[in-house]
């Protein structure tokens, strides 16, 4: 340690620093809850739910897994828009057939959340 050079040493701690600064930010953006557009996370109230059907040739298969998505639901409540994020476009679809049907009690501006599904032949 004596032989390096004091360059060398300072830049690795002041990467160091800067890591530290930015997990310490990213955490406390979690823990309160901001979004990246600086507006606090609302959770609004699911007032109707309805749960997608498990296609039966997909169950028959015993084709199954998880699907995401993203929802925007509009200030009056009902789901805008749906995208999918990630599962068998089949079961993609059937949830997000279920998701349109959603509604959501009223709030002053459209909120942006996902929902998760999962489809398991053994059940």
């Amino acid at each position: 340690m004596l032989n390096q050079p004091i360059q060398p040493r300072l830049a690795r701690r002041s990467i160091s620093l800067w890591l530290a600064l930015a997990a310490s930010c990213l955490w406390i953006v979690l823990t309160l809850g901001i979004s990246a557009s600086g507006q606090a996370k609302t959770t609004r109230k699911l007032v109707y739910k309805e749960n997608p059907g498990y296609p039966l040739t997909l169950r028959e298969a015993h084709i199954g897994g998880v699907v995401r998505l993203e929802i925007v639901i509009s200030a009056k409540g009902s789901v805008d828009t749906v995208t999918p994020l990630g599962g068998n476009p089949v079961l993609v679809e059937a949830s997000s057939a279920a998701v349109r049907k959603w509604k959501y009690v009223a709030a002053d501006t459209e909120t942006k959340t996902q929902v998760e599904f999962t489809f398991d032949p053994k059940r």
